[in-house]
């Protein structure tokens, strides 16, 4: 999702409490938005709630913006968190729900889509790694969600590049041991 030095300022200036360029930046921010949550999510109403969740979330974040790093890696960390707590309060739902009901509202994406199945085959084994290892969630997910680069990562984490590495590849290790040999990160 890199934005351009435009909105970069935008969101510099929104931070500084200008309601104004608040507004500016989630009309220009929001189709990116709804494009990452709909990669990380199987149904695009998900999506599409996620999308609201992560705008609501800069809304009432924007002031925390300290401009160490680009607002586009800062939005891409608010998105991949609000997916995949969308996801979270999704899969509450449905446990909480009878299974018929559930059957009747949608479809299984395990059996109809191998895309959708795997999307959440993956979240659901980085939900079990952040439960054991949450620094090796971290890394991950801003690794292979939100695809920053190493040095990046490093940065939003405040840790040496070496670290950010070495978590990486153990956090993959992790999940290519709950998903199989078909998980190889980016």
């Amino acid at each position: 999702m890199p934005l351009d030095e435009t909105t970069e300022e935008l969101a510099r200036t929104a931070a500084t409490g200008d309601h104004v360029a608040l507004g500016e930046l989630l009309r220009r921010v929001e189709p990116d938005v709804l494009r990452h949550c709909e990669r990380l999510l199987p149904y695009r109403q998900d999506a599409e709630e996620a999308c609201q969740d992560t705008l609501l979330a800069v809304a009432r974040n924007i002031g925390r913006f300290e401009g160490r790093s680009r607002f586009s890696t800062w939005l891409h960390i608010v998105t991949a968190n609000c997916a995949r707590t969308t996801y979270r309060t999704l899969k509450r739902r449905a446990a909480e729900q009878s299974s018929d009901e559930l059957a009747e509202q949608r479809p299984d994406p395990h059996r109809v889509s191998v895309i959708a199945g795997a999307r959440l085959d993956l979240l659901d084994a980085i939900e079990a790694l952040e439960a054991e290892k949450p620094d090796l969630a971290r890394a991950l997910v801003l690794c292979d969600i939100v695809q920053l680069d190493y040095s990046d990562i490093a940065a939003q984490l405040g840790i040496p590049l070496g670290t950010a590495k070495s978590r990486i590849h153990q956090a993959r290790k992790h999940i290519q041991a709950s998903l199989g040999d078909g998980y190889l990160g980016r």
